[in-house]
């Protein structure tokens, strides 16, 4: 029997067409076929029987029919929209969910990790090291913590997002006041987080079901270590500790699959530094010369 796996993401993308390869590869022992969808055009509607109409189009405007004919649901992407759309977007999920669709990650944890603060606050409840980290609202605010929390060094980030955008150093008194006016003046929460020095590298740990892959990702141009920042990335043996740290993020938040960022500080600790439910996998895959759009494939066809 072939199993019908949906994607929201770009048709175009790498990681679709990475999948659409590995399916190919796996089309003997696990026949596979994927469809590429796009988040703006979900339809959920009842009307009468068991179960309610769940249906999308891919982004060249065709049907792909209803949810109950997907045995999984993988999410690649989680647009920008109004808040009604968010809110809608985010309920089809718990919907494809309920109705028998295993959906990768699972709504709820899609929910705790697209928004940094949540998903540091709900690891560091369970136990996790994790920066010291100060959501507010206001300009003033900001500058306190800055100045007396901080001592006139951090790290402000995007609350949404990924890739290292939009994260700046700020250790200037006029650069502090002029990012924390921009942030208030556009209604954003400003989010505030100690710099650590490191030991000149982080660790990305990507777990999938109850595997770990992890690299070293480096960069000698800048403290950000993202591949989009030009980081490089390389194979690293992790300690216990480190790999504990991901399994337990993971777990924390209900992920099936979730990029792990930890920090090795200068004085020898391991700290959180975000979790990414909608991880990457091209530079880990070829820092580690492995094939891990195939590994993903063959898990989610065992666990079906």
């Amino acid at each position: 029997m072939t199993v019908h796996l949906g994607i929201l993401g770009s048709a175009d993308g790498w990681y679709i067409r990475d999948l659409q390869r590995a399916a190919q590869t796996l089309n003997s022992s696990y026949p596979i076929h994927i469809s590429p969808l796009s988040f703006g055009t979900l339809a959920v509607a009842y009307e009468g029987g068991d179960y309610p109409r769940w249906s999308a189009h891919d982004e060249r405007g065709k049907s792909i029919g209803q949810s109950i004919d997907l045995q999984a649901l993988m999410v690649r992407t989680m647009p920008l929209g109004s808040l009604e759309q968010v809110i809608f977007r985010m309920n089809a999920l718990h919907v494809a969910e309920r109705n028998g669709t295993k959906v990768i990650n699972p709504p709820r944890s899609l929910e705790i990790a697209i928004d940094k603060w949540l998903s540091l606050e709900t690891l560091r409840a369970s136990g996790l090291e994790i920066p010291r980290t100060v959501c507010c609202q206001t300009r003033e605010s900001a500058m306190h913590t800055w100045q007396e929390v901080f001592r006139g060094d951090c790290v402000v980030k995007p609350i949404f997002g990924g890739e290292g955008r939009g994260i700046l150093r700020v250790s200037d008194p006029d650069m502090a006041w002029r990012v924390f006016s921009t942030l208030e003046q556009i209604d954003a929460v400003i989010y505030l987080q100690e710099f650590l020095p490191s030991q000149g590298f982080d660790l990305r740990l990507l777990v999938i079901d109850d595997a770990v892959f992890c690299v070293r990702r480096e960069n000698p141009d800048d403290w950000r270590t993202n591949a989009g920042r030009g980081g490089r990335f390389t194979s690293h043996n992790p300690s216990f500790e480190q790999v504990d740290i991901a399994f337990r993020a993971a777990k924390g938040i209900g992920a099936w699959m979730v990029g792990v960022d930890v920090l090795p500080t200068v004085e020898g600790r391991n700290v959180l530094l975000e979790v990414n439910a909608v991880p990457g996998w091209r530079s880990t895959a070829s820092a580690l010369d492995i094939d891990i759009a195939q590994f993903l494939l063959e898990r989610l066809m065992l666990h079906r």
